[in-house]
């Protein structure tokens, strides 16, 4: 992603947690910028309030603290900018069939190290979201069938 939006014309700075991960970018997209960071421990003398847009995909929901994302890109956007993020969706409805066919525990299983451990549907994205002052919250689905979607899009923005 980050490189097909510097083919755009955008200028792009990725981050990284691990250096073999920042060195492989910087190595195969010299178009975009690439630094070491965490969510949890932004370098922001590099970010801080540079940014029109943050975007994080399918990030979130591998987060202990999720509002710690939310929180900090506020930190690295300029004033009215944007938030842009994808996670899997979780609705209620997607949900009561998974429980109904048997399939939740597979889906949410234990036996896998690492995955995604927080779960979000619209409700709970918006409610993180408000909580720290986002607005203009909107929502688009990625999956073959309503409600029983694959991915949500959310952006919103932050007036500082």
């Amino acid at each position: 992603m980050s490189n097909f939006l510097a083919q755009q014309g955008y200028e792009v700075v990725g981050v990284e947690e691990s250096e073999s991960g920042v060195r492989l970018a910087n190595q195969n997209f010299p178009n975009c910028r690439f630094i070491q960071g965490s969510i949890y421990d932004l370098p922001y003398s590099e970010l801080g309030d540079n940014f029109d847009i943050v975007i994080s995909i399918e990030v979130i929901e591998h987060l202990f603290y999720p509002k710690e994302l939310v929180r900090n890109a506020k930190k690295c956007l300029k004033p009215n900018g944007g938030l842009i993020l994808t996670t899997p969706y979780h609705g209620y409805l997607k949900n009561l069939v998974m429980a109904a066919t048997g399939k939740m525990d597979n889906h949410f299983t234990v036996l896998w190290d690492g995955g995604h451990i927080k779960f979000f549907s619209v409700p709970t994205m918006t409610a993180l979201l408000k909580s720290e002052n986002y607005t203009n919250i909107k929502f688009k689905f990625a999956g073959r069938f309503p409600y029983f979607w694959k991915t949500m899009l959310c952006s919103s923005t932050i007036v500082q």
